[in-house]
């Protein structure tokens, strides 16, 4: 015998994708302050959220299968959905201003 159908929980299924998160490791590229090369600034709340510090190293990978290294920082300035870089981390990655950038961290 069939069981009867929950429709709360067949409204969750139907749901869902509309109802994902963004996601946390996909960022959209802000020009950054810093003249350094190898360095990317991000906001407080994205890293707490990406389990990252001050001065870890992370992986970026941009457009066409680049990557680089870069170190992160922190910033208040920052807005908390952007990743600040400088014009030579965007050239690597072959991406500009605006483009989005996946981000790992390197353990």
């Amino acid at each position: 015998m069939a069981k009867p159908v929950d429709p709360n929980k067949e409204d969750q299924y139907a749901t869902t994708i509309l109802n994902r998160n963004a996601r946390p490791i996909r960022l959209i590229i802000d020009n950054g302050i810093n003249d350094d090369n190898n360095v990317v600034t991000l906001s407080q709340q994205k890293v707490d959220e990406l389990q990252l510090f001050f001065g870890d190293r992370v992986l970026l990978k941009g457009e066409k299968r680049r990557e680089t290294l870069c170190e992160v920082h922190i910033s208040a300035s920052c807005p908390t959905n952007y990743i600040q870089m400088n014009y030579v981390v965007r050239n690597n990655l072959r991406v500009r201003l605006g483009d989005i950038v996946s981000i790992e961290g390197c353990r």
